[in-house]
């Protein structure tokens, strides 16, 4: 795994970590460093390995030390944890949700409606 990949990775959860939890700073160890407690353990730790691996790769010999399997899975972690979806359609889906549950009850208080009336003969 190259050091261009790695700091791709870990570019791209640094922009997630941005648009979701609303962390400024210049790089994801920044990041981390800034958002402190408020970011979720699991994600915390993977992505403080993804920082350390994108620093080691700096190094030609040190990236030597990196295990490609770990980082892909640390990224795959931090990606599944913070969504793969944007934030609009984050609102959209509980848009979508929240108008079809009341759809549903509408649907049923019609029903329990025409139930009663037909109970009590006037339909």
């Amino acid at each position: 795994m190259s050091a261009t990949t790695i700091q791709q990775m870990a570019d791209r959860v640094a922009q997630l970590m941005e648009a979701r939890l609303r962390l400024k700073g210049k790089g994801l160890a920044d990041k981390l460093r800034r958002g402190g407690r408020s970011v979720p353990k699991r994600l915390r730790t993977n992505a403080t390995f993804l920082a350390e691996a994108e620093d080691l790769s700096r190094n030609p010999r040190l990236a030597l030390q990196i295990d490609p399997a770990r980082v892909a899975e640390a990224y795959d972690q931090c990606l599944s944890q913070l969504g793969a979806g944007g934030r609009k359609e984050g609102w959209g889906t509980w848009a979508v949700n929240r108008l079809a549950s009341v759809v549903l009850s509408l649907m049923l208080l019609a029903a329990l409606i025409a139930l009663i009336l037909r109970w009590r003969h006037l339909m």
